[in-house]
């Protein structure tokens, strides 16, 4: 693969805006919307979301974070196997396409959503979170092999700055096809529709990808052995990364960021629907505040790019890590009305984008030369997927252990205090 092809990173890009219909659509903004509907439906308890699951009685936002951790987790011990996989027979492109495929159908599956067949319909969301998160662990992979190292910043940000458009632009046909049909009222029958709209844009535009990728050329059999190389490679992968200081360090505070950043960005629509919109039916407010942070984060990345040239990675990700710190700080003492969420909003999609391009790039640009990026990514991933398996997890647990969802914003903050001070212990130069 020649490194710097325009055709092949553009194409690269482009899945970004394949797939970042999902968490934007899905994880985010009208599927939340509609699903805090039809727990109300069913819901029990003072507010009406108290719901049974497999006999256990939880609000509508726990099941939510119980079912997207466990999906995580599930994504973390399927990684190392599927990339050490992808490393021996050289065939990264056709876990993406079959991870992208199960993502999307799992999505438009969400068509048939029942809340009287909880336990069915969060299958769903379940298999829907694997797909997509598990799919990214190879199209991460092809970063350092398609582009020079000076440039991974600038193609990072330019992948989140497509996926910030591309989803967004998809966002606003929705709701203009919604317009008409009464999202923000009962039943929400109509909303049914956006998630095929979802997995047909997911899956159609992700063709571009997979047409302009390197063909596999490798033809190894997988062999018994194969199978369970992955976690050899993730120790390999592990020892080398702890004989690198600067890199290891940097994962340590990854991991926390990661935690951090992923659990708000998940839970925040349900937040701002039990907190802020509580009194209201009206839930138009929550999908203008999804779209302010989509278009401030295309800027942001940007930015973000252009200090960390003049400054370096790491300090630009520690200024980063301190504004998420007065995010959570700014939410819990003051966001209870929806002006304070849309400025709250302005601000989280500025750093947002910044933190998730440049934690890419910084990566990619601090693993040392090599064949096995599947593998190296695998790492990557498998330490972004456990800081949300248990920031997601821990979230939903101490709201289930204190009934106030916004006291567990005040764990959100210690996170970022803690991923702070780790990229303070960051060294400058590599060892």
């Amino acid at each position: 693969m020649i490194k710097g092809n325009k055709k092949i990173i553009n194409a690269w890009t482009f899945y970004d805006w394949a797939n970042s219909v999902y968490p934007l659509v899905i994880t985010t903004s009208i599927f939340p919307i509609f699903y805090a509907a039809k727990i109300a439906l069913i819901g029990t308890g003072p507010d009406s979301n108290m719901v049974e699951f497999f006999g256990y009685k939880l609000s509508g936002t726990v099941l939510f974070s119980y079912v997207v951790s466990s999906s995580l987790l599930v994504v973390a011990l399927l990684s190392p196997i599927l990339s050490g996989i992808a490393d021996y027979a050289g065939n990264k492109k056709s876990f993406l396409k079959f991870f992208c495929y199960l993502g999307a159908i799992s999505t438009g599956s969400l068509y048939f959503f029942d809340p009287v067949h909880l336990e069915l319909s969060m299958m769903s969301i379940f298999f829907a979170s694997i797909g997509f998160w598990n799919s990214l662990v190879f199209y991460n992979a092809y970063l350092p092999e398609i582009a020079e190292k000076k440039d991974h910043d600038r193609i990072s940000a330019k992948g989140f700055s497509m996926g910030y458009i591309g989803a967004s632009t998809l966002l606003i046909i929705c709701l203009a096809l919604l317009n008409n049909f009464g999202l923000f009222s009962e039943p929400l029958i109509e909303a049914r529709h956006v998630f095929l709209l979802v997995a047909i844009w997911w899956i159609g535009f992700s063709h571009y990808t997979y047409y302009y990728l390197p063909k596999e050329t490798e033809t190894k059999k997988i062999t018994k052995d194969i199978l369970f190389n992955g976690f050899s490679e993730l120790k390999l992968v592990g020892k080398q990364i702890k004989s690198i200081l600067k890199l290891k360090r940097f994962l340590y505070a990854f991991f926390a960021i990661s935690m951090g950043v992923q659990t708000l960005m998940t839970i925040a629509v349900l937040f701002a629907d039990e907190v802020v919109f509580k009194d209201t039916d009206d839930k138009s407010g929550l999908i203008i505040a999804v779209l302010i942070i989509q278009f401030i984060a295309v800027p942001g990345a940007y930015i973000f790019n252009v200090v960390s040239r003049k400054i370096g990675d790491v300090k630009t990700l520690t200024i980063a890590a301190s504004i998420w710190v007065f995010v959570c700080i700014f939410t819990y003492f003051f966001v209870k009305d929806p002006i304070m969420f849309y400025l709250l909003a302005g601000l989280v999609g500025f750093v947002m984008g910044g933190t998730q391009a440049l934690s890419r790039s910084t990566y990619s640009k601090l693993i040392p030369k090599t064949k096995d990026t599947a593998s190296f990514f695998s790492f990557y991933d498998v330490t972004e997927k456990m800081g949300m398996v248990i920031g997601i997890f821990l979230f939903g647990f101490v709201e289930d252990v204190s009934g106030d969802i916004t006291t567990s914003v005040l764990f959100l903050t210690t996170v970022f205090i803690v991923s702070f001070i780790l990229l303070l212990l960051v060294p400058k130069k590599s060892n």
